[in-house]
């Protein structure tokens, strides 16, 4: 007689069948008319778009960081899922690719099919938002690795770019200048930092009142997708950087060629109050160097193309680039 299953040993099968009929609705809301098939196929399939001349396919992953830890320990789950789709695409765009599909990967000690199902559904709305489909996941639980609430995930985006457009940094020139896209927050970078301060040192709870709100609603604000601005304004964007770990100081200086460098006004930027708050304890520099600081996205424009860009879009005019060493000045 056998003594142990596999439920008993912690993996419930019917939990992972019930989960994925509870996702298919929010899944399929995203798919396009390029999907091939539907939910539970060993792979996800996806039709190769046309109009391209020389197509070349772009791939990126990333996940969520600390702040999941964030989005479990407050029970808040419904925006992490955009995050980390946002992590992704944001990325692609600074490539000129167009994302077509996502596919994630969630791990955890038990799989709490309501939990999970918020967090799927928030990846599904970065999916919409970022106009791709998410044609795949893998569920994995895995008790002894996970604590029971505690889970993981990552994300994997594709997407398709016109060969001949991919090479920005011969489009870069002295002159151009840099537009500042906002951030919608901290997004998803240096919460080890902002956990470390706001709740470990200064003793803030989630509770907290900040900006109108409860701090928690802050720090989980989720991180924004650029990819329709991208769309709307690619011709006349020279090159773009997605503004995460590392900063602008760290960030820009990847889509410059050797020769140029950036100088930014940081008087200019409009700095997020939660930016505000963590500054008056933590030193300038380390600030620039760990968080986007109000800037999510940086645009380098030619100058007879800066009206233009500003007319289409939420972004504003932060510095420009002159001949000199690779790296970014803020002053």
């Amino acid at each position: 007689m056998a003594d142990i299953d596999y439920k008993a040993a912690g993996v419930d099968i019917d939990a992972g069948n019930a989960f994925v009929e509870a996702i298919k609705p929010a899944v399929k809301s995203t798919f396009d008319a390029n999907v091939i098939g539907g939910i539970g196929s060993f792979a996800g399939a996806y039709a190769m778009p046309g109009g391209y001349e020389e197509p070349v396919m772009l791939a990126a992953t990333d996940g969520v960081g600390t702040k999941l830890k964030l989005a479990i320990e407050s029970g808040k789950l419904g925006t992490v899922g955009i995050d980390l789709v946002a992590m992704c695409v944001n990325d692609l765009i600074c490539n000129f690719g167009t994302p077509l599909f996502f596919l994630d990967y969630y791990a955890t000690g038990r799989l709490e099919v309501n939990d999970a199902k918020a967090v799927v559904e928030g990846i599904a709305e970065g999916c919409r938002r970022a106009e791709c489909a998410l044609i795949g996941g893998e569920t994995a639980e895995m008790p002894g690795m996970y604590s029971e609430k505690d889970f993981d995930l990552a994300g994997f985006a594709v997407g398709l770019a016109e060969k001949r457009e991919m090479n920005r940094l011969a489009h870069v020139k002295e002159g151009d200048r840099l537009i500042a896209l906002p951030s919608s927050g901290i997004h998803s970078n240096g919460y080890s930092l902002v956990r470390k301060l706001l709740f470990e040192k200064l003793g803030m709870s989630f509770e907290d009142e900040f900006d109108g709100k409860p701090l928690i609603e802050t720090l989980l604000e989720p991180t924004r997708i650029y990819v329709k601005t991208f769309k709307a304004l690619k011709s006349k964007i020279n090159a773009l950087a997605h503004i995460t770990g590392g900063g602008l100081v760290e960030n820009l200086p990847r889509v410059l060629p050797d020769n140029m460098h950036a100088v930014i006004d940081t008087s200019k930027i409009r700095t997020l109050p939660i930016f505000e708050l963590i500054g008056k304890h933590v030193a300038k520099e380390e600030m620039f160097r760990t968080f986007n600081m109000g800037v999510g996205m940086v645009l380098v424009v030619s100058p007879d193309n800066v009206e233009a860009v500003l007319a289409s879009s939420d972004g504003y005019e932060i510095g420009e680039l002159k001949l000199g060493e690779k790296g970014v000045t803020l002053f």
